[in-house]
């Protein structure tokens, strides 16, 4: 198992372009470690918003009754992707934006994949 900042070191030394990068916690959208490229860029006000979105749609796999498990989200801008992905338990996710003319996402989406497993 690894600490959130020790995830947090590992996604920046593998996508070192990135935008921003938290591990928030799903029940209080509250970053347990953070890290942006961007000074202005407010990943506390991110993580929150972004906890909506996690939560907002786990109550709609419940309410399909779909008997499946969140897995990852992508949310697509004009010069951004934003990427949440749960952890194994769901008790925390990790949310990633990266600039899209410079990241491949399924090498994001891959590394993101790998340090959430250990996030338990």
């Amino acid at each position: 198992m690894t600490t959130p900042k020790q995830t947090i070191d590992g996604i920046k030394a593998e996508l070192p372009t990135l935008v921003a990068v938290a591990v928030v916690e799903t029940e209080t959208g509250m970053p347990l470690a953070s890290h942006s490229n961007i000074a202005d860029f407010d990943i506390e006000t991110a993580a929150a918003y972004n906890t909506e979105v996690v939560k907002s749609k786990l109550k709609a796999v419940q309410a399909l009754k779909l008997n499946q498990t969140l897995q990852d989200i992508l949310l697509t801008l004009t010069d951004q992707l934003h990427l949440l992905k749960l952890s194994p338990s769901g008790d925390k996710f990790i949310y990633l934006a990266v600039n899209s003319k410079d990241t491949n996402l399924a090498q994001a989406r891959q590394i993101m994949k790998a340090h959430s497993a250990s996030l338990n």
